[in-house]
């Protein structure tokens, strides 16, 4: 599958006013359109930002280098303190709570410990105008476990509030190979996708919502049946009622801040979108009983589980997007990571 070739676009240094001849200066400088290089690095063009790269492919690698040397600190350590300067968004919150929960259920750390390695890094940049700034590292990992089932590519979105922040991992999937979708390019550069488009059957802004409401009532359309949608659904109603324990469920977009959904075009005229959501399981047991509670569900837990416990999930996911008008599903989830960040018992 071909992958999109990325190039940094050559730079045009700004000309430097001359401290010679003032008055002819002043009047070009009316006459002209004034450019500013901002301390972002951003070109203002009557005080609207240029489009820019995110990164470079060096600068990229360099962040990717960063965020899997602290991964591989904290995990070893069970310590979320860190890498917690490498995380946000939907992966920051389930990657801290698991951290915290494993500190308390292996205080002496991980001993079984195995470096993460993300090799093969093949770095999809999106031009775009301010902040914040972000890219795809579309990579291979050390931690394939079932080979029989092809390569696995772990996605990584970076994202960047401002110059002087650090990149930060805020969405991270796991695909197979021929998942992962060629990307359009303009000017050798990847396309983002506005939040509020048209173009698409969804926009990203309402992706989070529209699955939220696919969860609660299974209304057909625009979600294409599979493992994170139909089979999701059967799981939970199974599950919703057992011998003594009721469970009810509560789901809702987390589209704030670096929760945001963020879209990168296709060469098909669709998008893959990145979208999280948060979920809330109630466990309630018959009289005279307490539901069980995992022990890294307690490690997390705040009050007393007399009959009932409520487990919050993160979930993060990743979207194929169709065009608008195409007609079949317009949306297909590819790939989910969730975790419980957090537990109220009652």
């Amino acid at each position: 599958m071909r992958r999109l070739t990325l190039r940094r676009a050559p730079g045009r240094p700004l000309e430097r006013l001359s401290a010679r001849r003032p008055a002819r200066l002043l009047a070009a400088t009316a006459a002209a359109t004034v450019l500013t290089l901002t301390a972002s690095g951003c070109v203002t063009v009557h005080g609207e930002l240029a489009l820019m790269p995110p990164a470079t492919e060096a600068e990229a690698a360099r962040a990717l280098a960063d965020f899997t040397a602290a991964y591989n600190k904290a995990d070893k350590a069970f310590d979320p303190a860190l890498d917690a300067g490498r995380v946000t968004g939907p992966l920051g919150e389930i990657n801290q709570a698991g951290l915290r929960a494993r500190a308390v259920t292996s205080p002496g750390g991980n001993k079984n410990h195995r470096p993460l390695e993300l090799t093969d890094a093949r770095f999809v940049l999106p031009r775009k105008a301010g902040w914040p700034r972000w890219f795809l590292a579309d990579t291979d990992s050390n931690r394939d476990t079932d080979q029989g089932a092809g390569d696995k590519r772990w996605l990584l979105v970076f994202v960047r509030n401002g110059p002087q922040q650090l990149w930060e991992v805020a969405h991270l999937v796991i695909l197979g190979s021929s998942q992962v979708p060629e990307f359009a390019e303009e000017g050798g550069y990847a396309v983002p996708v506005a939040a509020g488009t048209d173009a698409l059957a969804v926009a990203p802004e309402d992706l989070g919502a529209r699955y939220v409401a696919y969860l609660k009532d299974g209304a057909p359309g625009p979600f294409a049946p599979g493992a994170h949608t139909s089979l999701w659904r059967e799981q939970r109603q199974k599950g919703a009622k057992r011998p003594g324990l009721a469970t009810q469920y509560l789901d809702r977009a987390a589209d704030q801040g670096d929760f945001a959904p963020l879209g990168l075009r296709t060469k098909d005229g669709g998008a893959l979108v990145f979208f999280a959501t948060r979920s809330f399981e109630r466990q309630t047991a018959a009289p005279g009983y307490r539901p069980k509670v995992d022990p890294a569900v307690k490690a997390l837990l705040t009050g007393e589980v007399r009959s009932t416990v409520t487990k919050e999930w993160v979930s993060n996911q990743v979207a194929l997007v169709r065009p608008a008008g195409a007609a079949g599903d317009g949306v297909t989830i590819s790939g989910r990571i969730q975790g419980v960040v957090g537990a109220q018992g009652s």
